[in-house]
């Protein structure tokens, strides 16, 4: 466990440098690593420019630190729903639940409420993944069990109904209004900053952090629902507490970066190969990974085809996709479908 979550730790220290130092100026990243230490008050001021601390504190860190967090958010929901639906294929993103929040934070600019409190946009997000997770667990869930196919659906379905009630806002919005919704839609990190940083922190960690209390609760419901009541825990209890707290970290994610996709899915996943099925170790990992993972891919969409800058959404899919796929295929093969 502490050699896995060190692992993930060291990951992500690499993932930060890099992705302050690289961009459409590259700074060294021992400069990097310097100028941090120096903000953080723990190196004395060196010999580097001025334009070199103003872009690595000002411009890129907290893009960065922001990008960690909303993986960190998405890695850990994924790991959860994984865990509370005992498949492989549910995520914040392909059941709905990310376009449920995105519904909620639109509705928000729409309204004019995003202009009113700081945290009204979350709370508006929140709101609509919760909705979100409440209509697909309703609908994909029977007789305590969720089947890959009907839970697939029902994610189609749900993010169907929410992106015709996000078009539907769009169509009576003004032009400003339409450019802030647009920028949900397709997930990215441009312009973020300390305020956003800021805004995040609280849920994410709190959110985060809480189901990380629950990780002997998710090892317990893997037995099914009969095998959990054996041993003394109440699985619907748990599955609407850690689906609820999924939902609160995802619409704070959401909030502040539009529709991230498959990060949540391909994180968990493939550290659950690594790791091993133990939700005490593969939750934290998954936290860390998750941030590590979207650090890597905002990289690449500030560096691939530069200056041209991509969304970090667009990233995420053309990564997330195919292996959605290589899934699916992986799931028919082993149930006999051709």
């Amino acid at each position: 466990m502490i050699t896995a979550i060190c692992v993930a730790s060291g990951l992500l220290a690499v993932s930060v440098v890099l992705g302050v130092s690289l961009g459409s100026v590259d700074i060294h990243p021992s400069h990097t690593v310097r100028v941090i230490l120096y903000r953080l008050g723990l190196l004395r001021r060196g010999d580097w420019a001025a334009s070199t601390e103003t872009i690595i504190h000002f411009v890129r860190l907290p893009r960065v630190l922001v990008a960690a967090e909303v993986g960190m958010a998405l890695g850990i929901s994924g790991a959860v729903m994984q865990g509370v639906f005992r498949n492989p294929m549910a995520d914040p993103g392909i059941i709905g639940v990310s376009a449920g929040a995105s519904l909620g934070a639109v509705a928000a600019i729409y309204t004019g409420a995003a202009s009113l409190h700081l945290y009204a946009t979350p709370a508006a997000a929140f709101i609509g993944a919760l909705c979100a997770t409440a209509l697909i667990r309703i609908v994909s869930t029977v007789h305590g069990r969720t089947p890959v196919s009907t839970l697939l659906l029902a994610g189609v379905a749900a993010s169907a109904l929410f992106s015709a009630a996000t078009s539907t806002i769009l169509s009576f919005s003004n032009d400003y209004q339409m450019r802030q919704m647009v920028f949900w839609m397709m997930g990215g990190l441009a312009g973020r900053g300390y305020e956003h940083v800021q805004m995040i922190t609280p849920p994410i960690l709190l959110g985060s952090a809480a189901m990380l209390v629950f990780a002997r609760d998710l090892n317990v419901m893997l037995l099914g629902e009969e095998g959990a009541r054996g041993v003394g825990l109440d699985p619907q209890r748990s599955q609407s507490i850690l689906l609820t707290l999924s939902a609160f970290v995802t619409g704070a994610a959401v909030s502040v970066t539009g529709t991230i996709g498959f990060v949540g899915l391909i994180v968990p996943h493939i550290l659950r190969l690594l790791v091993g099925p133990d939700h005490r170790v593969l939750l934290p990992v998954s936290a860390l990974g998750g941030a590590s993972f979207l650090i890597l891919a905002d990289l690449a969409a500030r560096v691939v085809v530069r200056p041209v800058e991509l969304q970090v959404g667009i990233v995420t899919a053309f990564v997330g996709a195919p292996y959605f796929i290589y899934l699916l295929r992986r799931s028919r093969s082993e149930r006999g479908i051709l």
